[in-house]
């Protein structure tokens, strides 16, 4: 999961310390590295590191850069490497113009495209899919730059929200299933693109709208021009993750609040799990805090913050192995007090991945004086890898595709354990089964027809 930010000043106005505060909202998307790109000259500009953002970029430097459009982003890997050069933004300057892109997604045929490329000449300078567009755009050296990214986009699969610096143009481009979430944003006369809307909300702009599924948005000094792209999808497949667990609760995404999602995803627990009515209620910082809150209320149970989350600490989910995984569950985490003495707890987590942070909270819950301790979670059991952005790339690493619920919730240590149905989780988010994509869940995959078309640039 990455987040993507970008701004375009119609006035000329500098907007990189825009860029640089929207990266800090969007801080949760990407704890890997951290970069900002922008046009000047006629070449690209591109600066970026590992680290989160206050760590890769300085903001002082980029207060002093007058760039009046900019693109930023914020990455933990999906495809590719670990590398300082497969960081995002990627940039280059060939024979139509300078071009830079931030991604956020995974595309499903890269692999294909880019063996095609390499045979053709091309010249791969990262592990990154997101270079396959900028080498398909390359590939149409007669082509001016729009036209060529709209062909580039055409014959890439899978999940992206784009945003690309043109010359003196911004970019927003959305796949046709609508995979990953994209925002538009004003602020006076300049506009912004966003992974999500906490992140407009830092700089003081607007929620406009989202960028629709297959739209494409060139924004310059005239304005907004929206774009179709000629693929056009069966139905959309929006990411049920993000309002599981990857979006800031404070965000709006397709038009729906995350933290009421979040809500009613445990008012679903309450109703279909069921609960000890004298149990304490508390939830896994921060994701399952708020449907625990709902799970109390519609139970009618004490919800207490019952467990302490270190904030110096990043997400345990996205980091980049199981050793820093197991590690980072011991410095952030720790039961209240006196909170659970004598008593029975029910934990509400947002999902069971690996399992690793569950088993530990679990048992240092036990230690805390708890007489038995439920486990809820917020979502069904995840026993599918995601293609489309999400680092599961086999089930092996899914600790519900290794057992049944009776053998997990022995792994973990619970005296019970409880999820709700993909019925109830698209209930709860407010959108059909057939507008979101739940295949990390049932496994119901995109189908893509295999078109050798896609294979001619």
């Amino acid at each position: 999961m990455c987040g993507v930010f970008g701004a375009y000043s119609q006035s000329g106005s500098a907007v990189l310390e825009d860029i640089y505060l929207g990266l800090c909202a969007l801080q949760h998307r990407g704890q890997l590295s951290a970069g900002v790109a922008w046009i000047d000259g006629g070449s690209v500009h591109i600066k970026k590191g590992l680290g989160l953002v206050h760590e890769a970029l300085s903001q002082s430097e980029l207060a002093q850069v007058e760039a009046h459009t900019a693109i930023g982003h914020v990455r933990y890997a999906t495809a590719g490497g670990t590398r300082p050069e497969d960081s995002q933004p990627l940039g280059a300057n060939y024979a139509q113009g300078p071009i830079a892109i931030a991604h956020n997604g995974n595309l499903t045929n890269a692999v294909a495209l880019s063996s095609y490329l390499a045979n053709r000449g091309a010249i791969f300078q990262t592990s990154c899919d997101t270079e396959t567009i900028i080498q398909l755009m390359a590939h149409q050296p007669g082509t001016v730059q729009l036209e060529a990214l709209e062909t580039a986009l055409s014959k890439i699969k899978g999940a992206y929200s784009l945003a690309v610096l043109l010359n003196d143009c911004l970019i927003a481009a959305r796949d046709p299933w609508g995979f990953r979430p994209l925002v538009l944003g004003r602020r006076d006369d300049t506009y912004f693109v966003a992974s999500e809307s906490c992140a407009l909300d830092i700089i003081g702009a607007e929620l406009v709208r989202d960028v629709e599924p297959g739209e494409i948005l060139v924004i310059d000094r005239r304005g907004i021009i929206s774009r179709k792209l000629p693929k056009e999808a069966q139905r959309h497949h929006h990411c049920s993750f993000e309002y599981v667990y990857f979006a800031r609760p404070d965000s709006v995404i397709d038009g729906r609040s995350v933290y009421s999602a979040r809500k009613r995803l445990g008012s679903c627990l309450a109703k279909s799990c069921g609960c000890p009515r004298e149990a304490v209620v508390a939830g896994m910082p921060d994701s399952g805090t708020f449907a625990a809150l709902g799970l109390a209320e519609e139970a009618g149970m004490d919800f207490e913050a019952g467990v302490v989350r270190n904030r110096y600490v990043g997400r345990t989910f996205i980091q980049p192995t199981q050793r820093v995984r197991e590690a980072g569950v011991k410095i952030k985490l720790n039961p209240q007090p006196g909170i659970f003495d004598g008593k029975e707890a029910v934990i509400v987590d947002d999902s069971l991945v690996r399992g690793t942070t569950a088993g530990r909270i679990i048992s240092m819950i036990r230690e805390s004086g708890a007489e038995r301790v439920h486990m809820r979670i917020a979502s069904p059991p995840v026993r599918y890898p995601c293609y489309y952005g999400i680092d599961t790339p086999s089930s092996e690493e899914l600790i519900a595709a290794q057992m049944d619920i009776p053998e997990l919730c022995e792994k973990i240590g619970a005296d019970s354990l409880r999820y709700i149905s993909c019925d109830e989780l698209c209930e709860a988010i407010g959108l059909p089964l057939g507008e979101l994509c739940t295949a990390c869940f049932d496994g119901n995959y995109l189908e893509e027809e295999d078109d050798q078309s896609l294979l001619e640039v």
